[in-house]
C-alpha cells in the first residue's frame, strides 16, 4: 500500500481523519434546548475537563478545513468517544444532584431539632403550641418559597453548572444602574416552578434552598414562644419565605449587590457566606429579635422593679436531643453547600463545622466556670450551636485551628449577648434565639473576613484568586463581609419591625393575658401536649 501512497499523503489523511472525529463531537449538541424533566439529557462532555473551549482551539489551530474520504472507522471512534465523554459528564452532574439532594434531606430533619430544642425549653404548658408554629412553618415556609420566594432568591441564577447548567432556561435579574454600576436587586423568572423551569437541576436547586429558608423562618418561633397567637404566625410564615429572606438571598446567593462587591467595587470577592452564617441565621435571628421587641416578654418575667425572672424549660432531655438532631443535620448544612460530591473540600468543611461546635460547646462551660457558675445543659446546647452557627460562613476558607477560635469565641459571645439582651434591654428571648443565630451569624460572616486563608475560593463571584481574610493580607474582604452584616441587621430588622407593627394591628401577635398564663394549648390548638 506504501506504493501508492506517499508518507506525505498518509500524514493529511491522517491529519484529516482526526480532524473529522473532532467535527463529529462538536457537532454533538452540548445540552437540550429547553428543560430536561427526566435528566437523561443532563450532563454532557462539556461538564468534564475535555471542554468544548479546547476542541474549538484545537480546530482553529488546523489548517485545513475540509475532510474528504473519512473511512467508517474513523466516525465509529468519533461516535464512542462522544458517548464516553458524555456519560462520563452525566454521571459527573448525578453525582453532584444526588449529593444535594441527600444533604439537603439532612437540613430538612433540622426542623425536628428545632421543634425539639424549643419545645424542650419552654414551658409544659404550651408543648402543643410550640411543636404546632415548628411543624406548620416547614408547610407554609415550602409553599411560599414555591409561589415566588424561589423566583426572587435566584431568577437571575437559575443556571447553576454544578446542576446541569439548567439549558434552555432563560434567567432574569431586575437590575438598577446608579453610580455607573449594574446593581442586582431581585430575580423574576421561576414563579410557581412553572412549565418553563421543568428541569431536574432547577427542582434540586429548589429543594435545597427550600429548606435553608425553613431554617430562617422557623428562627422566629423560639424568640417568640408562648404568647404568639397561631394565626398572625401563619401570615409571617408566607411574609419571611416569600420576600424577606429571598430578597437578602439574592444579594449574597443569587448575584445580587453584595455579591458584586467584588467585581463593582474591588471589594474582596463580594460578601462572602458560604452556607448561610449572614442568609440563613443572622436573617432570622434578627427577625427574632424584632418579633420579641414588638410583642414583648412573656408574663411575669419581668418584675416593675426591673427584676429579672428565669422561667425554666419543662423538658432538658428533649433540648439536648433536640441539639444533637441539629448538629447532625448541619453535616448536610455545610458540606452540602458546595452542590458539588466531586467536590472534595467537603472533608475541611465537614471537619471544621464539627471542631467549631465541640469549641463552642466547652468554651461556654469554662466560660460558666470561671464567673462562678454551675454547667447549665442549656447554656452549653446554645455553645454549641452558637459555634456550628458562626463556622457556617467561613467553614471551606479556614484551618482547623481558625474552626476552633470562631466556634471558641461564638460559645462565650452567646452568652454575653443572651445575658445583654435579657438583663439589660429586657427584651425576653426564651431560648436564646437572637443570641445563638443573630449575634453569631454576624460574627461567623465576619470571622470569614478575617481568617480566610487564601486556599480556596477561586472564582467565587466572579473574582479570580482564593478567598483571603484580613489576617492573610486582604483588608477589602473584611470591609465587604462588614458592609453584608450591617446591610443585614439595618434591612431586615427595619421590614420585619414594622410588618410586626403592622399585622399586630390587623391580627393580634399576642395572645389573651388568661390564655397565657393557664397555657396555649388548648386556646390555640385545642388539644393537650401532655395529658396528666
Amino acid at each position: 500500500m506504501t506504493q501508492f501512497l506517499s508518507k506525505t499523503k498518509i500524514t493529511r489523511y491522517f491529519s484529516a481523519a482526526m480532524m473529522m472525529m473532532l467535527l463529529l463531537i462538536m457537532a454533538v449538541p452540548m445540552s437540550t434546548i429547553g428543560q430536561d424533566a427526566t435528566g437523561a439529557k443532563t450532563g454532557t462532555f462539556n461538564d468534564i475537563d475535555t471542554t468544548a473551549s479546547k476542541v474549538v482551539d484545537t480546530l482553529s489551530k488546523a489548517k485545513d478545513t475540509t475532510v474528504a474520504g473519512v473511512s467508517a472507522s474513523v466516525n465509529k471512534l468519533a461516535a464512542a468517544v462522544t458517548t464516553v465523554a458524555n456519560a462520563d459528564g452525566h454521571n459527573k452532574i448525578a453525582i453532584n444532584i444526588m449529593w444535594t439532594l441527600i444533604t439537603g434531606f439532612l437540613v430538612m430533619f433540622m426542623q425536628a431539632g428545632f421543634a425539639m430544642v424549643e419545645t424542650g425549653f419552654t414551658q409544659k404548658k404550651n408543648v402543643a403550641h410550640t411543636m404546632t408554629m415548628n411543624f406548620l412553618i416547614y408547610a407554609i415556609g415550602m409553599i411560599g418559597f414555591w409561589i415566588c420566594g424561589y423566583a426572587i432568591m435566584f431568577g437571575g441564577a437559575l443556571n447553576v453548572a454544578n446542576l446541569g447548567g439548567s439549558a434552555g432556561v432563560i434567567s432574569h435579574e431586575i437590575t438598577v444602574h446608579l453610580f455607573g454600576h449594574d446593581w442586582n436587586i431581585a430575580g423574576s423568572a421561576g414563579y410557581f416552578l412553572s412549565s418553563k423551569y421543568y428541569d431536574v437541576g432547577i427542582f434540586t436547586l429548589f429543594l435545597f434552598q427550600m429548606v435553608f429558608m425553613d431554617t430562617t423562618a422557623t428562627i422566629p418561633t423560639g424568640a417568640m414562644a408562648e404568647r404568639w397567637t397561631l394565626k398572625s404566625f401563619v401570615v409571617y410564615g408566607f411574609f419571611i419565605s416569600m420576600f424577606v429572606y429571598p430578597l437578602f438571598g439574592n444579594w449574597v446567593w443569587g448575584g445580587g449587590w453584595l455579591a458584586t462587591l467584588g467585581t463593582n467595587f474591588g471589594l474582596g470577592h463580594g460578601h462572602v457566606d458560604f452556607a448561610g452564617s449572614s442568609v440563613v441565621h443572622m436573617v432570622g435571628g434578627v427577625a427574632a429579635l424584632a418579633g420579641a421587641i414588638v410583642i414583648g416578654p412573656r408574663y411575669g418575667k419581668y418584675g416593675k422593679d426591673g427584676s429579672v425572672k428565669t422561667i425554666p424549660g419543662h423538658n432538658i432531655p428533649m433540648a439536648i436531643i433536640g441539639t444533637f438532631i441539629l448538629a447532625f443535620g448541619w453535616f448536610g448544612f455545610n458540606p452540602g453547600s458546595t452542590l458539588a460530591g466531586g467536590d472534595l473540600r467537603i472533608g475541611i468543611v465537614a471537619v471544621n463545622t464539627m471542631l467549631a461546635s465541640g469549641a463552642g460547646a466547652l468554651a461556654a462551660l469554662f466560660y460558666m466556670y470561671i464567673k462562678g457558675g454551675k454547667a447549665d445543659p442549656g447554656m452549653i446546647a446554645n455553645g454549641l450551636l452558637a459555634g456550628l452557627v458562626a463556622i457556617t460562613a467561613p467553614c471551606a476558607f479556614v484551618t482547623s485551628l481558625s474552626a476552633v477560635i470562631i466556634g471558641a469565641v461564638a460559645g462565650i459571645l452567646v452568652i454575653l449577648v443572651y445575658n445583654f439582651v435579657d438583663k439589660k434591654l429586657k427584651i425576653d428571648d426564651p431560648v436564646g434565639a437572637f443570641a445563638v443565630h443573630g449575634a453569631n451569624g454576624a460574627w461567623g460572616v465576619l470571622s470569614l473576613g478575617l481568617f480566610a486563608d487564601g486556599t480556596y475560593g477561586d472564582g467565587w463571584n466572579g473574582v479570580a484568586g482564593n478567598v483571603k481574610g484580613l489576617f492573610y493580607g486582604d483588608a477589602k474582604q473584611f470591609l465587604a463581609q462588614c458592609i453584608g452584616t450591617v446591610t443585614c441587621f439595618v434591612f431586615v430588622f427595619g421590614v420585619m419591625y414594622f410588618f410586626f407593627k403592622l399585622l399586630n394591628k390587623v391580627i393580634p401577635l399576642r395572645s389573651k393575658e388568661a390564655d397565657e398564663i393557664a397555657g396555649l394549648d388548648i386556646p390555640e390548638t385545642g388539644v393537650h401536649g401532655y395529658v396528666d
